[in-house]
């Protein structure tokens, strides 16, 4: 048993990113079951909806499972009290400075996990008390760091650096991507882009089938005035460039970009104005399969790799 599999109490070292408009209870439950860690995503939830997705999660698993919250969204403090009164034991945090809540969290005697892109956030992270940081590159949907740091690259830098344990996530859709992470140093790897093509995934049909579709270059790193964001090239893309070209203000990309766009596009499921995050390795997804497939395809790859790499020696 690794240090992941200790610090979660869980079969395999595999997390379930929290991503918006994804990661609801159904998904969460459904990868704890399987013997990961599921994580609900807050991003996308107010307070109320939070709380109704933690206790029907408890309903659905008797595993482990915890809840992703980004810093820099709205009413923090309202999430936090609702993942404190409900009891949820691990909390992963991104998009902020860890210091805000970690040691109160920890005084609660939660589990927390902060997401960094560099190794220098990665010191700032452990210095806070966090139990363990998620690593992530460069190809990783979503909101990225600025550094672009590719997954590759940014693994062995960070474990190099702290004493805590290290997740690995950014480009990891396969047990044999996931194998590689590992043998750079990663304890354990964070997936996100392939549970999105889940069954269980909350997200719209049409984001699913876009992604399946994906292809190389299919996805590209934007709005880096604002805040980084990989993201599927689309009709909502193709506006966004146009300003780019043009020389456009970020006041004019924040307009248009506007409210509402993410929710639009991954859960409302237009796929011509909505933004659809998702990260490089969309292109190697080619199915939608239940959660405790993903889980048995990865260990079963992951295996038969271990198997062909002693076949070496």
């Amino acid at each position: 048993m690794n240090s992941i599999n200790k610090l979660f109490n869980i079969r395999y070292p595999i997390i379930q990113a929290g991503m918006v408009w994804a990661s609801g209870w159904k998904l969460a439950s459904a990868v704890s079951n399987s013997g990961g860690l599921g994580l609900i995503g807050a991003g996308s939830m107010y307070p109320d909806v939070l709380r109704e997705h933690i206790q029907k999660c408890k309903r659905a698993t008797k595993k482990p499972f915890g809840v992703n919250v980004p810093l820099l969204y709205p009413d923090v403090d309202l999430l936090m009290k609702v993942i404190i009164e409900e009891n949820v034991p691990i909390i992963f945090t991104a998009a902020g400075n860890p210091k805000i809540w970690t040691k109160h969290l920890k005084n609660k005697n939660r589990i927390v996990v902060h997401v960094i892109s560099s190794v220098k956030f990665a010191l700032k992270a452990q210095e806070s008390g966090v139990d363990a940081v998620v690593a992530e590159g460069f190809e990783a949907g979503g909101h990225n760091g600025r550094e672009e740091t590719t997954t590759m690259t940014l693994i062995p830098l960070v474990k190099k650096a702290i004493k805590i344990p290290l997740i690995a996530a950014g480009g990891i859709a396969s047990g044999k991507s996931m194998f590689a992470a590992m043998a750079l140093g990663a304890n354990g790897v964070q997936v996100g882009s392939r549970f999105v093509a889940s069954n269980e995934a909350s997200s719209h049909l049409n984001f699913k089938n876009e992604v399946v579709r994906s292809q190389q270059g299919s996805t590209i790193l934007t709005l880096k005035e604002i805040t980084p964001v990989r993201m599927i090239k689309n009709p909502f893309y193709n506006k966004l460039k146009e300003i780019y070209d043009r020389g456009g203000s970020v006041d004019e990309l924040k307009k248009m970009l506007g409210r509402g766009r993410a929710k639009k596009g991954m859960f409302e499921g237009d796929l011509l104005e909505g933004e659809l995050e998702i990260g490089q390795v969309a292109s190697q997804i080619n199915k939608i399969i239940s959660a405790e497939s993903i889980i048995k395809e990865f260990i079963k790859d992951y295996n038969s790799v271990f198997e062909e790499l002693k076949k070496i020696t």
